[in-house]
């Protein structure tokens, strides 16, 4: 039986995504993107050129740069360059409408089917930076751009991919170097662990629940 990856990997309007930090010299986390870019790219069954990606993946010298990289169904590589806007010094999170189904593998992937961060994200309301979803067990799996860390008072944890949550940049290099380990993390315990959000582009922030 076709897995549901490759039969949605026909859409030609779907694209795989990268967003890197450009520090003005170069790409901090490069070599984990491409290699997450090459791991969704196998998934689909798509052509994923990491050297060409690679090379591609440049900004203003000098100058700090959000760079977003796209790859298509042929293998065609795309970036496009934005200015780094300045992070809240602390992130109020909240929770999101929607509730996110576990078992989608649509979910570890980073892909132009975004359609329910999109619509979370739209809907913040003002003093609210990220909402946080929740999946079909009640799990904290991701927020709309970033990954949940968290802290019971034994060290900082992650939800585990099983959640329903996106394979991130940064969280697989801190779990690579054993800054943080795999955790389920349940809803109802937000309002009582220490939080942080984090992904590739702004690295671990500190957060706090808003409700």
């Amino acid at each position: 039986m076709e897995s549901p990856l490759r039969a949605g990997s026909d859409d030609p309007q779907l694209r795989l995504i990268e967003t890197a930090l450009w520090d003005g010299a170069g790409c901090p986390r490069l070599a984990g993107h491409l290699a997450r870019l090459a791991r969704g790219a196998r998934a689909l069954g798509w052509p994923c050129d990491t050297a060409q990606a690679g090379a591609a993946l440049t900004g203003p010298k000098g100058q700090p740069a959000r760079l977003r990289l796209t790859l298509d169904r042929a293998g065609r590589v795309a970036v496009t360059q934005a200015a780094l806007p300045p992070s809240p010094p602390l992130w109020h999170l909240a929770l999101a409408g929607a509730r996110l189904d576990a078992d989608d593998p649509w979910l570890r992937l980073k892909t132009t089917r975004r359609a329910h961060y999109d619509a979370a994200r739209a809907a913040l309301p003002p003093g609210i930076h990220e909402a946080i979803f929740l999946n079909q067990r009640g799990e904290v799996c991701d927020g709309t751009i970033t990954t949940v860390f968290f802290d019971r008072g034994e060290g900082l944890c992650t939800p585990p991919l099983a959640s329903g949550l996106l394979d991130g940049v940064l969280r697989a290099e801190m779990l690579a170097s054993r800054a943080c380990r795999e955790e389920l993390l349940a809803g109802d315990d937000l309002p009582r662990v220490r939080l942080w959000v984090g992904n590739a582009l702004r690295g671990l922030m500190p957060a706090t629940w808003a409700g």
